[in-house]
Parts: C-alpha cells; sequence; structure tokens
C-alpha cells in the first residue's frame, strides 16, 4: 500500500504491548492456515492489494456484499439496514422535498465520539456552507456528555438542515437529492457510498478508518480529507469544495464509475461472482472429491 503513510496506519499498531496487536498478530498467523480467506471488497476497486495478499493467502474478494441485499430488494433505496439503531425514515421524506443533488448526508456511525468543542465546529461550518444538509447525530456522540447543538445554529438553518438520531444510511446515500457524504470513513459507510455513487468528506476517528481515508482522496480520488483539529472554516470549505464546482463534479464521476464497476463485479460473470464460484466449485471437490 505505497499510498500510506504512518499518521495513516492505526496507533495500536505502533505499540507492541497494546492488546489489539496482540490479538491482530495471532489472527494474521491463524489466516495463513486458512484454506481460503472471502473479503468485502472486489477486485476493480483494490486489485494491487488483494493481488498481494494472494502471493500468502488463498484470498477471494466477493464483494461487495451489500448489493447482494439490494438485488434481492429490488434495488438499494428498498434496502432495510443491519443495524442495532432505530432508523428514523422521516429525513427520507424531507430528502423528497429537496433538489436533486443538493443534500449533503453527515454521519460519524455508531462508535464515534466527537468533543463538545467538534460537534460546535462542525455545526457553524455547515451553516456557514449554506448548503443543505441531513445530519444522523446519535445522543451519545459527545464524549461524557448529552448531544446538545446550539439554539442559534439550529434556528439559523432551520428548513436547510434536517437532524434524525440515526438514519437509514444505505436509503439515504442512493436517494437522488443526496450529492455528498461527510463521514468517519469506516469501511461499512465507504463502501456503501462507493455503491451509491456518492463522493466523501473523511473525518477517521479510529482503526482502520484513517487507511480508508487516505485511499478515498488520493487513490480513488472520489472525497476530500479533513484534518483531525477541525475548525468550521475548514469544514465550510470542504463542503463548498465538494457540493459546488469542477472538482466535486469530477469526484462524482469517478464515484459514479465505481458504483457501476461494483455492479458489474457483483453481477454474473463479473469479478466478484466469479470468485463465489471458485470458492463454491473448491468446497465441492472438497466435500465431494472426483475418484482418481
Amino acid at each position: 500500500m505505497p499510498s500510506l503513510h504512518m499518521i495513516d496506519v492505526p496507533s495500536f499498531y505502533h505499540d507492541d504491548n497494546n492488546y489489539l496487536s496482540e490479538f491482530l498478530e495471532t489472527q494474521c498467523q491463524a489466516a495463513l492456515l486458512a484454506d481460503f480467506m472471502v473479503i468485502n471488497t472486489f477486485d476493480e476497486l483494490e486489485g494491487p492489494i488483494i493481488e498481494t495478499l494472494q502471493a500468502r493467502l488463498p484470498v477471494y474478494s466477493i464483494g461487495p456484499l451489500l448489493l447482494c441485499a439490494a438485488e434481492e430488494m429490488n434495488g438499494l433505496s428498498n434496502m432495510i439496514s443491519a443495524t442495532i439503531f432505530t432508523e428514523e425514515t422521516s429525513c427520507v421524506k424531507w430528502l423528497d422535498d429537496q433538489d436533486a443533488h443538493s443534500v449533503l448526508y453527515v454521519s460519524f456511525g455508531s462508535i464515534t465520539v466527537i468533543s463538545e468543542r467538534e460537534l460546535v465546529e462542525f455545526a457553524w461550518g455547515l451553516e456557514a456552507s449554506k448548503q443543505p444538509f441531513l445530519w444522523a447525530i446519535r445522543p451519545d456522540l459527545i464524549h461524557g456528555a448529552s448531544t446538545v447543538l446550539p439554539v442559534e445554529f439550529v434556528d439559523k438553518v432551520k428548513g436547510r438542515g434536517f437532524f434524525v438520531s440515526w438514519a437509514p444510511q444505505i436509503k439515504v446515500l442512493s436517494h437522488p437529492s443526496v450529492s455528498g457524504f461527510l463521514t468517519h470513513s469506516g469501511w461499512n459507510s465507504t463502501i456503501e457510498s462507493i455503491c451509491a455513487g456518492v463522493p466523501m468528506i473523511s473525518w477517521p476517528f479510529y482503526a482502520e478508518q484513517h487507511i480508508n481515508r487516505t485511499y478515498v482522496s488520493q487513490v480513488w480520488k472520489i472525497g476530500i480529507s479533513m484534518n483531525a483539529d477541525v475548525g468550521r472554516g475548514e469544514v465550510e470549505e470542504r463542503v463548498r469544495r465538494l457540493m459546488k464546482g469542477k472538482e466535486g463534479e469530477e469526484m462524482r464521476r469517478r464515484a459514479g464509475e465505481l458504483r457501476d464497476a461494483s455492479i458489474k463485479a457483483f453481477k454474473k460473470g463479473g469479478s466478484s461472482y466469479s470468485n463465489l464460484e471458485k470458492i463454491l466449485a473448491e468446497i465441492e471437490g472438497t466435500l465431494f472429491p472426483l475418484p482418481a
């Protein structure tokens, strides 16, 4: 992964005494004993990495797996998310009333926590951007405190901003009014955004999210990264760059190409479809070997 720098690598990899680094080392060694492994990605997205892994491991990419569920539900917009949170579907009706390709979706996932200062900076940056937005803001988003937005901010964005505690994310990302995603860059959110063809603003929190951020912004070029020490001016600038102008249009074009590639990979004859056929054939050959 030549595009990575040390700052992208999760901090627990640097600490030999960290239980997570020990756990991951154990799992990586165990992986060498596997007959085969499946991963939720597709060759057209991460081909060079998959090829490198295949030199040591029997790895098959069979994703994006959410497209399997989407096929069963007759499209992404009809999907039911697998989540422990109660989704507020009222936001979909609000999106129906917005202009096409006008809304920024904001969500930091299920475990990210931020400070009160960061909440305020994000809020006023969104207000200054003058862009319509849908913000999924959990009650426990603030570390050690209840999540309360400034009253003046809520008043200023009335009608332009919509707030829910949890959104049906796949439905939101596939909605025609949504044109950008401000995200923590977890893998589920990243792959869902790619499948919907929506470019991203990445503000990672933990684990592999920093790696995903680098690939979104520097390798796939379907998004913009944000600094860890976020400020309202940067939020405003990043939102305007993504949602307006030629740079954002180019990111949407590339995101659309990756969306199309993900669909092609999953269809019959595609890379993920073919990889799954190889796995099934290998399992069948193991369970029911042909006579010598």
